[in-house]
């Protein structure tokens, strides 16, 4: 038995680290799982980092709401976590009259919402912000912003875990049962005990509500595939630029958003899979992804594409209906909360998601504020963005930090060992690559890849066949060139 706790939060994507860092304020025992070997090991880690206005819900959603709130909170919150984030703006662009009256629709739903600042502008007010974008008008909201996803996550759950919340990685959830007036959560690293469990599980929150009887639930996952511009690019646009969103399940269709560290992000797509970890990227989406960049920015240059990857959404809404469902989030059952189809924007709406399930938990519980909670996390400033005055110092300080390990992104090897003493104690590639941007760059771990790999080996005597990309399903290497070799002669 791993102990009893007041509240088990199930998941520790964004919503479930935002659920927690809101319940260390208080005077409670509450514990994260997480099935992954790190926080942010899920859907969160892989979407376009826009913080959302409120445009596309309909108002009275829970969407329309959250994201507002959330949106909110934000500035306040970045400078607690000290996260960089950036609020760029948005233009939804016209090319028809159709497509007008949608922006004229749009504007609507989001001041309905609580958005503010929203225009009409015209396309030749357009064509003076964005020189290299052509439209027959735009709706432009000033508060939307862009951040880092996977830095989010990660410093929402080290300052919950500094204010006293239990984090357990590699904790795979496999029973849920009802126990007196609370429940016994069966896991791989053995049993846990909860007066109240917050089902924050993502891509598998249906399937987490089923063991307690509540399979009303079915999510279809979603597969959006990302196309990334190298950081060259970053001056073709100065705002994040969509279309008007196609009428189809609840997607945004393809856009550009430029990122916090310099580079465009093309996409995503949308394509319902059957498969909920199938993570690879297609031809097929490519192709429509640089179609689809080219419909709202002709002169991008499409040959300085470095790098794809895909990402998952956790829909409710079925792939035949059109428009989309709202969040769930609700108690099901007595000191179950169950948090069902969150998708965008959930992101945004996070923060605002924590408190409304803290307000749902405190009609449960008599809870009190703690009069120690520290909101601020300490955040190193990376090497890169030091002045060369302080980089001297560091350097005198510790050598190690004149060791270039990634030349693209600048990431020295102190920075790279620091990644690999998290508090989660995460020894995998995807770890050092969200702490520090090592390997997200030109060259995308051609060059760091193997000094990463030296250092696992030599500063934590990790072995090759020890050391994963992601988590215990992505080994780096699979065996000796010798081993192989006599592999497939015995073949």
């Amino acid at each position: 038995m791993r102990g009893k706790s007041d509240v088990l939060v199930i998941g520790a994507g964004v919503v479930g680290c935002a659920i927690a860092r809101e319940l260390a304020k208080f005077n409670l025992e509450t514990v994260l799982l997480e099935k992954e070997n790190d926080v942010c090991g899920g859907v969160s880690k892989g979407n376009s980092g826009v913080l959302h206005t409120g445009l596309y819900y309909p108002k009275g959603s829970l969407k329309g709401k959250l994201c507002v709130e959330g949106r909110l909170m934000f500035p306040k919150l970045a400078k607690q976590l000290n996260i960089p984030y950036k609020l760029c703006g948005k233009h939804v662009i016209a090319r028809t009259d159709e497509e007008l009256k949608d922006l004229e629709g749009l504007k609507a739903v989001g001041e309905a919402n609580g958005a503010k600042g929203l225009t009409i502008i015209s396309g030749k007010e357009l064509k003076k912000r964005e020189p290299n974008v052509d439209a027959l008008s735009a709706l432009y909201s000033p508060v939307a912003g862009i951040m880092l996803p996977y830095l989010f996550t990660i410093a929402l759950a080290e300052n919950a875990l500094s204010n006293g919340v239990k984090i357990h990685v590699e904790t795979k959830v496999l029973n849920i049962e009802q126990v007196n007036s609370g429940y016994k959560v069966s896991t791989t690293q053995g049993v846990f005990y909860s007066d109240i469990i917050v089902n924050s599980a993502g891509l598998y929150a249906d399937r987490i509500s089923a063991m307690l009887g509540l399979d009303k639930y079915k999510l279809y996952p979603c597969r959006g595939e990302y196309l990334i511009l190298d950081k060259n690019c970053g001056e073709l646009i100065n705002s994040m630029i969509y279309p008007v969103p196609p009428k189809i399940a609840g997607v945004l269709g393809v856009h550009l958003t430029p990122t916090i560290e310099g580079n465009v992000l093309i996409g995503p797509s949308a394509e319902f899979i059957n498969m909920r970890e199938d993570q690879r990227t297609t031809k097929e989406k490519i192709k429509q992804l640089m179609s689809g960049a080219k419909e709202l920015l002709p002169s991008i240059p499409l040959n300085e594409i470095i790098y794809g990857f895909s990402a998952m959404r956790s829909k409710i809404t079925p792939p035949e209906e059109k428009g989309s469902r709202d969040f769930i989030i609700r108690e099901d059952i007595e000191n179950f909360v169950n948090l069902i189809g969150i998708e965008s924007p959930g992101l945004t709406s996070s923060p605002a998601i924590a408190k409304m399930v803290v307000q749902m938990i405190k009609k449960r519980k008599d809870i009190t504020e703690k009069i120690d909670f520290d909101p601020t996390r300490r955040r190193t400033t990376p090497f890169r963005e030091s002045s060369r005055s302080q980089q001297a110092s560091l350097i005198k300080g510790d050598p190690t930090y004149g060791e270039m390990v990634c030349r693209c992104e600048h990431v020295s090897k102190r920075e790279v060992i620091d990644a690999l003493n998290n508090p989660f104690s995460a020894r995998t590639i995807s770890a050092v690559k969200y702490r520090t941007g090592a390997g997200m760059g030109r060259c995308h771990g051609g060059f760091c890849l193997p000094k990463i790999v030296e250092i696992l080996n030599e500063e934590y005597g990790m072995f090759p066949k020890e050391i994963y990309l992601k988590n215990l399903n992505s080994p780096l290497f699979i065996g000796t060139t010798k081993e192989l070799r006599e592999k497939r002669k015995s073949e």
